[in-house]
Protein backbone atom coordinates (compact mmCIF):
# COMPACT_ATOMS: atom_id res chain seq x y z
CA UNK A 1 0.00 0.00 0.00
CA UNK A 2 1.16 3.53 -0.65
CA UNK A 3 1.74 6.00 2.17
CA UNK A 4 -0.93 8.47 3.21
CA UNK A 5 -0.13 12.20 2.81
CA UNK A 6 -1.04 14.83 5.39
CA UNK A 7 -0.47 18.58 4.70
CA UNK A 8 1.96 20.22 7.13
CA UNK A 9 4.30 23.14 7.65
CA UNK A 10 7.63 23.19 9.50
CA UNK A 11 8.68 26.20 11.57
CA UNK A 12 11.56 27.08 13.82
CA UNK A 13 10.59 29.21 16.76
CA UNK A 14 13.35 30.31 19.13
CA UNK A 15 15.56 27.26 19.69
CA UNK A 16 12.81 24.76 18.91
CA UNK A 17 11.49 23.29 15.70
CA UNK A 18 8.03 21.83 15.14
CA UNK A 19 5.71 20.37 12.53
CA UNK A 20 2.43 22.30 12.23
CA UNK A 21 -0.80 20.57 11.25
CA UNK A 22 -4.27 22.03 10.79
CA UNK A 23 -6.89 20.17 12.79
CA UNK A 24 -9.11 20.12 9.70
CA UNK A 25 -6.48 18.06 7.85
CA UNK A 26 -6.27 15.40 10.56
CA UNK A 27 -8.52 12.40 11.25
CA UNK A 28 -11.05 12.80 14.07
CA UNK A 29 -9.63 9.88 16.04
CA UNK A 30 -7.17 10.94 18.75
CA UNK A 31 -5.30 7.66 18.33
CA UNK A 32 -4.95 8.17 14.59
CA UNK A 33 -3.69 11.72 15.15
CA UNK A 34 -1.04 10.49 17.58
CA UNK A 35 0.12 7.88 15.08
CA UNK A 36 0.62 10.64 12.52
CA UNK A 37 2.60 12.76 15.01
CA UNK A 38 4.84 9.84 15.98
CA UNK A 39 5.43 8.96 12.34
CA UNK A 40 6.21 12.57 11.43
CA UNK A 41 8.89 12.80 14.12
CA UNK A 42 9.86 9.09 14.14
CA UNK A 43 9.23 8.58 17.83
CA UNK A 44 10.29 4.95 17.49
CA UNK A 45 14.04 5.45 16.90
CA UNK A 46 16.35 7.32 19.29
CA UNK A 47 18.02 8.97 16.28
CA UNK A 48 14.62 9.80 14.69
CA UNK A 49 16.31 9.02 11.38
CA UNK A 50 13.02 7.86 9.86
CA UNK A 51 11.24 11.18 10.42
CA UNK A 52 11.67 14.91 10.89
CA UNK A 53 12.94 14.86 14.48
CA UNK A 54 16.64 15.17 15.28
CA UNK A 55 16.91 13.07 18.41
CA UNK A 56 16.47 16.06 20.72
CA UNK A 57 13.53 17.19 22.83
CA UNK A 58 13.52 20.67 21.28
CA UNK A 59 13.07 19.33 17.73
CA UNK A 60 10.55 16.54 18.44
CA UNK A 61 7.48 18.77 18.59
CA UNK A 62 4.10 19.15 16.95
CA UNK A 63 1.61 22.04 16.85
CA UNK A 64 -2.03 21.53 15.88
CA UNK A 65 -3.88 24.67 14.78
CA UNK A 66 -7.58 24.93 15.64
CA UNK A 67 -10.26 27.36 14.55
CA UNK A 68 -11.70 29.39 17.42
CA UNK A 69 -14.84 31.36 18.18
CA UNK A 70 -12.94 33.55 20.65
CA UNK A 71 -13.34 37.27 20.05
CA UNK A 72 -9.89 37.82 21.54
CA UNK A 73 -7.86 35.21 19.61
CA UNK A 74 -7.41 34.67 15.87
CA UNK A 75 -6.61 30.99 16.37
CA UNK A 76 -6.22 28.35 19.06
CA UNK A 77 -3.53 25.70 19.15
CA UNK A 78 -2.31 22.65 21.04
CA UNK A 79 1.33 21.70 21.52
CA UNK A 80 2.51 18.07 21.60
CA UNK A 81 5.86 16.74 22.77
CA UNK A 82 6.71 13.56 20.87
CA UNK A 83 8.88 10.79 22.31
CA UNK A 84 12.44 10.02 21.23
CA UNK A 85 12.90 6.26 21.03
CA UNK A 86 9.53 5.93 22.78
CA UNK A 87 6.01 5.85 21.34
CA UNK A 88 4.82 8.86 23.36
CA UNK A 89 2.66 11.86 22.45
CA UNK A 90 2.30 14.24 25.39
CA UNK A 91 0.20 17.42 25.51
CA UNK A 92 0.55 17.99 29.26
CA UNK A 93 3.08 20.81 28.86
CA UNK A 94 3.66 23.54 26.31
CA UNK A 95 6.54 25.15 24.39
CA UNK A 96 7.52 28.77 24.94
CA UNK A 97 9.84 28.93 21.93
CA UNK A 98 7.27 27.80 19.39
CA UNK A 99 4.85 30.50 20.56
CA UNK A 100 6.83 32.89 18.35
CA UNK A 101 6.36 30.53 15.41
CA UNK A 102 2.60 30.35 16.06
CA UNK A 103 2.49 34.13 15.71
CA UNK A 104 4.38 33.96 12.41
CA UNK A 105 2.09 31.14 11.23
CA UNK A 106 -1.02 33.24 11.95
CA UNK A 107 0.39 35.97 9.70
CA UNK A 108 1.62 33.67 6.94
CA UNK A 109 -1.66 31.75 6.78
CA UNK A 110 -3.83 34.87 6.72
CA UNK A 111 -5.48 34.09 10.06
CA UNK A 112 -4.51 37.37 11.72
CA UNK A 113 -5.63 40.83 10.64
CA UNK A 114 -2.55 42.29 8.98
CA UNK A 115 -2.02 46.07 8.60
CA UNK A 116 -1.77 47.37 5.05
CA UNK A 117 1.69 48.80 5.64
CA UNK A 118 4.86 47.05 6.76
CA UNK A 119 5.54 47.22 10.49
CA UNK A 120 4.36 45.42 13.60
CA UNK A 121 1.28 43.23 13.82
CA UNK A 122 -0.28 42.31 17.18
CA UNK A 123 -1.43 38.70 17.17
CA UNK A 124 -3.39 37.10 20.01
CA UNK A 125 -3.74 33.31 20.16
CA UNK A 126 -5.18 30.86 22.67
CA UNK A 127 -2.90 28.12 23.95
CA UNK A 128 -5.06 25.11 24.83
CA UNK A 129 -2.32 23.41 26.88
CA UNK A 130 -2.35 26.12 29.55
CA UNK A 131 -5.67 27.77 28.60
CA UNK A 132 -4.00 31.18 28.42
CA UNK A 133 -4.00 33.98 25.88
CA UNK A 134 -0.64 34.70 24.28
CA UNK A 135 0.05 38.09 22.69
CA UNK A 136 2.70 38.09 19.99
CA UNK A 137 4.17 41.14 18.25
CA UNK A 138 5.25 40.01 14.79
CA UNK A 139 7.08 42.28 12.32
CA UNK A 140 5.63 41.98 8.82
CA UNK A 141 6.90 42.78 5.35
CA UNK A 142 4.82 42.46 2.17
CA UNK A 143 2.00 40.93 4.22
CA UNK A 144 4.10 38.03 5.58
CA UNK A 145 6.01 37.44 8.80
CA UNK A 146 9.42 39.07 8.49
CA UNK A 147 12.40 36.72 8.80
CA UNK A 148 15.46 38.93 8.26
CA UNK A 149 16.52 41.28 11.02
CA UNK A 150 19.32 42.29 13.35
CA UNK A 151 18.19 40.48 16.52
CA UNK A 152 20.54 37.69 17.62
CA UNK A 153 19.27 35.21 20.19
CA UNK A 154 21.45 32.68 22.00
CA UNK A 155 21.39 29.26 20.39
CA UNK A 156 20.84 30.58 16.83
CA UNK A 157 23.79 31.53 14.60
CA UNK A 158 22.06 34.03 12.30
CA UNK A 159 20.21 37.19 13.25
CA UNK A 160 16.50 37.53 12.54
CA UNK A 161 13.44 39.69 12.99
CA UNK A 162 12.57 40.09 16.66
CA UNK A 163 9.21 38.63 17.73
CA UNK A 164 7.98 39.59 21.20
CA UNK A 165 5.87 37.03 23.07
CA UNK A 166 3.86 37.85 26.20
CA UNK A 167 1.75 35.40 28.22
CA UNK A 168 -0.99 36.93 30.36
CA UNK A 169 -1.63 35.66 33.92
CA UNK A 170 0.70 32.69 33.33
CA UNK A 171 0.54 31.13 36.79
CA UNK A 172 -1.38 27.95 37.62
CA UNK A 173 -2.12 26.76 34.11
CA UNK A 174 -1.78 23.10 35.07
CA UNK A 175 -2.33 22.94 38.81
CA UNK A 176 -4.54 25.97 39.42
CA UNK A 177 -1.96 27.78 41.52
CA UNK A 178 1.48 29.30 40.90
CA UNK A 179 3.10 27.38 43.75
CA UNK A 180 1.24 24.07 44.16
CA UNK A 181 3.54 22.86 46.95
CA UNK A 182 4.30 26.14 48.78
CA UNK A 183 7.44 28.16 48.08
CA UNK A 184 9.63 25.29 49.26
CA UNK A 185 9.20 21.63 49.96
CA UNK A 186 11.50 18.72 50.72
CA UNK A 187 11.94 15.72 48.44
CA UNK A 188 14.14 12.67 48.94
CA UNK A 189 16.63 10.94 46.63
CA UNK A 190 19.12 8.31 47.83
CA UNK A 191 17.91 8.91 51.40
CA UNK A 192 19.06 12.53 51.12
CA UNK A 193 16.65 15.44 51.54
CA UNK A 194 16.66 18.19 48.94
CA UNK A 195 14.94 21.55 49.26
CA UNK A 196 13.00 22.39 46.08
CA UNK A 197 10.61 24.97 44.67
CA UNK A 198 7.80 23.69 42.47
CA UNK A 199 6.49 26.49 40.29
CA UNK A 200 3.63 26.31 37.78
CA UNK A 201 4.20 29.24 35.43
CA UNK A 202 3.59 28.40 31.74
CA UNK A 203 5.03 24.90 32.34
CA UNK A 204 5.44 23.35 35.80
CA UNK A 205 9.09 23.22 36.90
CA UNK A 206 11.01 21.93 39.89
CA UNK A 207 14.01 24.07 40.80
CA UNK A 208 16.90 22.70 42.86
CA UNK A 209 20.15 24.32 43.94
CA UNK A 210 23.11 22.94 41.97
CA UNK A 211 25.31 23.25 45.05
CA UNK A 212 23.21 20.60 46.83
CA UNK A 213 24.59 18.12 44.28
CA UNK A 214 28.21 19.21 44.64
CA UNK A 215 28.04 21.38 41.51
CA UNK A 216 28.68 25.08 40.94
CA UNK A 217 26.09 25.34 38.16
CA UNK A 218 28.50 26.29 35.38
CA UNK A 219 29.27 22.72 34.30
CA UNK A 220 28.85 21.94 30.61
CA UNK A 221 26.12 19.66 29.30
CA UNK A 222 28.80 17.14 28.27
CA UNK A 223 29.94 16.81 31.87
CA UNK A 224 26.43 16.76 33.32
CA UNK A 225 25.13 14.23 30.80
CA UNK A 226 27.85 11.75 31.77
CA UNK A 227 26.79 11.87 35.43
CA UNK A 228 24.23 9.05 35.48
CA UNK A 229 23.89 9.25 39.26
CA UNK A 230 22.87 12.91 38.95
CA UNK A 231 20.36 12.11 36.21
CA UNK A 232 18.84 9.34 38.33
CA UNK A 233 18.60 11.60 41.38
CA UNK A 234 16.94 14.39 39.40
CA UNK A 235 14.41 12.01 37.85
CA UNK A 236 13.60 10.68 41.32
CA UNK A 237 12.96 14.22 42.53
CA UNK A 238 10.98 15.06 39.40
CA UNK A 239 8.43 12.27 39.84
CA UNK A 240 8.17 12.91 43.58
CA UNK A 241 7.55 16.57 42.84
CA UNK A 242 4.75 15.68 40.44
CA UNK A 243 2.99 13.84 43.27
CA UNK A 244 3.66 16.65 45.78
CA UNK A 245 2.19 19.19 43.36
CA UNK A 246 -0.93 17.10 42.81
CA UNK A 247 -0.06 16.48 39.17
CA UNK A 248 0.00 12.71 39.65
CA UNK A 249 -1.50 10.42 42.26
CA UNK A 250 1.40 7.97 42.36
CA UNK A 251 5.08 7.78 41.43
CA UNK A 252 4.24 5.31 38.68
CA UNK A 253 1.64 7.67 37.24
CA UNK A 254 4.20 10.51 37.28
CA UNK A 255 6.68 8.38 35.34
CA UNK A 256 4.09 7.99 32.57
CA UNK A 257 4.17 11.77 31.92
CA UNK A 258 7.84 12.54 31.16
CA UNK A 259 7.28 16.05 29.78
CA UNK A 260 6.14 17.80 32.99
CA UNK A 261 7.07 18.82 35.51
CA UNK A 262 10.52 19.53 34.20
CA UNK A 263 13.45 19.93 36.57
CA UNK A 264 16.31 22.42 36.53
CA UNK A 265 19.52 23.12 38.44
CA UNK A 266 20.07 26.77 39.40
CA UNK A 267 23.07 28.59 40.84
CA UNK A 268 24.26 32.15 41.57
CA UNK A 269 26.06 33.99 38.73
CA UNK A 270 29.66 33.06 37.94
CA UNK A 271 31.94 33.14 34.91
CA UNK A 272 31.59 30.23 32.49
CA UNK A 273 32.08 29.25 28.85
CA UNK A 274 29.15 28.42 26.62
CA UNK A 275 28.87 25.37 24.38
CA UNK A 276 30.04 27.62 21.54
CA UNK A 277 33.15 28.65 23.50
CA UNK A 278 31.99 32.18 24.34
CA UNK A 279 32.80 33.45 27.83
CA UNK A 280 29.87 34.66 29.93
CA UNK A 281 30.85 36.93 32.82
CA UNK A 282 29.06 36.77 36.16
CA UNK A 283 28.06 40.44 35.98
CA UNK A 284 26.21 39.80 32.68
CA UNK A 285 23.63 37.44 34.22
CA UNK A 286 21.31 37.17 37.20
CA UNK A 287 21.30 33.36 37.53
CA UNK A 288 22.80 30.21 35.97
CA UNK A 289 20.46 27.39 34.98
CA UNK A 290 20.64 23.91 33.45
CA UNK A 291 17.47 21.93 32.72
CA UNK A 292 16.43 18.41 31.83
CA UNK A 293 13.76 17.70 29.23
CA UNK A 294 12.58 14.18 28.41
CA UNK A 295 15.47 12.67 30.37
CA UNK A 296 18.25 14.70 28.72
CA UNK A 297 19.97 17.99 29.49
CA UNK A 298 18.57 20.68 27.20
CA UNK A 299 21.00 22.19 24.69
CA UNK A 300 19.96 25.71 25.75
CA UNK A 301 16.90 26.18 27.99
CA UNK A 302 13.25 25.69 27.08
CA UNK A 303 11.34 28.91 26.44
CA UNK A 304 8.64 27.84 28.88
CA UNK A 305 11.36 27.28 31.46
CA UNK A 306 12.82 30.73 30.88
CA UNK A 307 9.40 32.26 31.59
CA UNK A 308 9.03 30.17 34.73
CA UNK A 309 12.53 30.68 36.10
CA UNK A 310 12.61 34.45 35.56
CA UNK A 311 9.26 34.82 37.30
CA UNK A 312 10.07 32.52 40.20
CA UNK A 313 13.44 34.22 40.72
CA UNK A 314 11.71 37.50 41.62
CA UNK A 315 9.44 36.01 44.28
CA UNK A 316 10.82 35.91 47.82
CA UNK A 317 11.23 32.52 49.48
CA UNK A 318 11.96 30.45 46.37
CA UNK A 319 15.12 28.49 45.52
CA UNK A 320 15.86 30.66 42.44
CA UNK A 321 15.41 33.79 44.56
CA UNK A 322 18.22 32.54 46.82
CA UNK A 323 20.56 32.85 43.82
CA UNK A 324 19.49 36.41 43.01
CA UNK A 325 21.61 39.14 44.57
CA UNK A 326 19.80 42.25 43.34
CA UNK A 327 18.12 44.38 46.00
CA UNK A 328 15.77 46.01 43.49
CA UNK A 329 12.07 45.29 43.99
CA UNK A 330 10.51 46.75 40.87
CA UNK A 331 7.17 45.50 39.58
CA UNK A 332 8.56 45.19 36.02
CA UNK A 333 12.02 43.73 35.58
CA UNK A 334 14.28 42.28 32.91
CA UNK A 335 15.94 39.03 34.04
CA UNK A 336 19.11 37.64 32.43
CA UNK A 337 19.44 33.86 32.53
CA UNK A 338 22.77 32.18 31.77
CA UNK A 339 22.13 28.84 30.03
CA UNK A 340 24.54 26.38 28.34
CA UNK A 341 24.73 28.32 25.07
CA UNK A 342 24.40 31.93 26.12
CA UNK A 343 22.13 34.47 27.80
CA UNK A 344 18.36 34.80 27.53
CA UNK A 345 16.52 37.90 28.71
CA UNK A 346 12.97 37.67 30.04
CA UNK A 347 10.64 40.51 30.99
CA UNK A 348 8.56 39.83 34.10
CA UNK A 349 5.68 41.90 35.47
CA UNK A 350 4.66 40.98 38.99
CA UNK A 351 1.29 41.62 40.59
CA UNK A 352 1.10 44.68 42.85
CA UNK A 353 1.74 42.61 46.00
CA UNK A 354 4.81 41.00 44.41
CA UNK A 355 3.59 37.48 45.19
CA UNK A 356 2.47 36.39 41.73
CA UNK A 357 3.05 37.07 38.03
CA UNK A 358 0.86 39.38 35.95
CA UNK A 359 2.63 38.77 32.64
CA UNK A 360 5.87 37.34 31.33
CA UNK A 361 7.54 38.09 28.00
CA UNK A 362 10.39 36.89 25.83
CA UNK A 363 11.93 37.97 22.52
CA UNK A 364 12.50 35.24 19.92
CA UNK A 365 12.97 34.83 16.18
CA UNK A 366 11.12 32.41 13.92
CA UNK A 367 11.30 31.08 10.39
CA UNK A 368 9.03 29.12 8.09
CA UNK A 369 11.22 26.27 6.82
CA UNK A 370 9.03 23.96 4.77
CA UNK A 371 5.52 23.54 3.48
CA UNK A 372 4.30 20.30 2.00
CA UNK A 373 2.98 16.89 2.90
CA UNK A 374 4.03 14.48 5.63
CA UNK A 375 3.87 10.85 4.48
CA UNK A 376 2.48 8.34 6.94
CA UNK A 377 3.41 4.66 6.36
CA UNK A 378 0.55 2.24 5.82
CA UNK A 379 1.76 0.07 8.69
CA UNK A 380 0.59 2.63 11.23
Amino acid sequence: MKQNAVPCTVYRGGTSRGVFFKESDLPKSKSAQEQIFMSAMDAYNPSQVNGLGSGTSHTSKVIVIHETDSEQACLAYTFYQVGIGEAIVDSAGTCGNLMAAVGAYAIDEGLAKVPSADGMCDVTVLNHNINRLVRIEVPIVDGAAQVDGDYLMAGIVHTGAKISVSILSPGGGKTGTTFPAEMRSELVADEQKFSVTISDIVNPFIFVNAQDFGLDGSESNDILSQNQHLLTQLETLRVQGAVSAGMAETIEAAKEVPSIPKIALVAPPRDYFTTSGVEVKAEEIDIIARMISMGKFHRTFAGSGLYNLASTLLIDGTIPNDCYTSSEQKQLQNIRIGHPDGIAEVTVELTEDGKDVAAVGLDRTARRILEGQCYVPSWL
